[in-house]
């Protein structure tokens, strides 16, 4: 899936983060990530993004992460949001993936 323009999900409360994804015009996956609790989970926070990143299919992302120790499952719905908003598309929020699965 093709990221169509930058966008936005999250917050930088306390419990939430925010997810900024940009199209990369030179190809691949760049993450930036910024969180308190990095040296715990750094591995674990890339890795849902990586992980719903492959769920839609998307192959060249500019992904900047604030994160104030929100969990997995915060972390993934603001990475699916994102998705759907850079790429332009609708999300059924019913179904596990955005493949219905």
């Amino acid at each position: 899936m093709e990221l169509k323009k930058p966008a936005m999900a999250g917050t930088t409360e306390s419990s939430d983060v925010m997810i900024t994804l940009r199209p990369n015009p030179e190809g691949g996956i760049v993450i930036d990530l910024k969180s308190d609790v990095k040296a715990l989970f750094g591995d674990a926070i890339e890795k849902t993004i990586l992980e719903v990143l492959k769920e839609f299919q998307v192959e060249n992302a500019l992904v900047n992460v604030v994160d104030k120790g929100a969990l997995d499952f915060v972390i993934r719905a603001r990475m699916q949001c994102a998705v759907c908003r850079a790429a332009e598309i609708q999300f059924d929020w019913g179904k596990e993936d955005a493949h219905g699965k």
